[in-house]
């Protein structure tokens, strides 16, 4: 009896085993098949054109063509396939052709910081899916309209503190009762 018992017992493991193995095929599979690992690319901001602008390859099918999507804080701007040229992408190896470009204008957009993203947009049948292409763009844009990228930005903020770190100011202030600056030392009313 106790001979069967551990049988059982070691047959339910292999079981549990198998079917482990199993569902995790199976979700393996399903995963590749709605994200395959083939879609590559990268985008920026444009400043001068103020535009979006990037490339996208699917290294599985090498000759075909990408369709992508911009979401510029988190709302659709557009959609379009990426079909311009792009000769670096080919030179650098990521494609057998150089159609392979995009690019967004993007327009009427609030003063203020901003995050793009690009997305390949893919599927087979009914189903699709978006798969995020490179990393988030940041760009700023100024009350005059411009565009400032991330990089900028900091550069000015660095040189601002630099030109305010060089000054020397002869008399030390300090804070009396948060209500205006006077003298280090010195008493309101004096």
């Amino acid at each position: 009896m106790k001979q069967r018992s551990s049988q059982l017992v070691n047959l339910l493991i292999a079981k549990s085993i198998l079917e482990t193995i199993l569902v995790g095929t199976i979700a393996l599979v399903v995963h590749v098949k709605a994200f395959p690992p083939t879609f590559h690319g990268w985008g920026e901001a444009v400043v001068a054109t103020r535009s979006i602008a990037g490339w996208a390859v699917n290294s599985g099918e090498p000759w075909g063509r990408v369709e992508v999507q911009l979401f510029v804080d988190g709302t659709r701007v557009g959609t379009q396939v990426a079909s311009l040229s792009r000769p670096d992408v080919q030179a650098a190896g990521w494609s057998r052709d150089e159609w392979h470009g995009y690019n967004f204008p993007v327009a009427d957009l609030r003063v203020g910081r901003h995050e793009a993203r690009v997305y390949a947009f893919h599927g087979s049948g009914t189903q699709y899916t978006l798969q995020m292409l490179g990393d988030p763009i940041r760009f700023e844009v100024r009350e005059d309209g411009s565009w400032i990228s991330p990089a900028e930005a900091q550069r000015r903020k660095e040189s601002r503190k630099e030109a305010v770190s060089g000054l020397r100011f002869p008399l030390r202030l300090c804070a009396l009762a948060g209500e205006f600056f006077l003298p280090c030392g010195r008493t309101k009313g004096i």
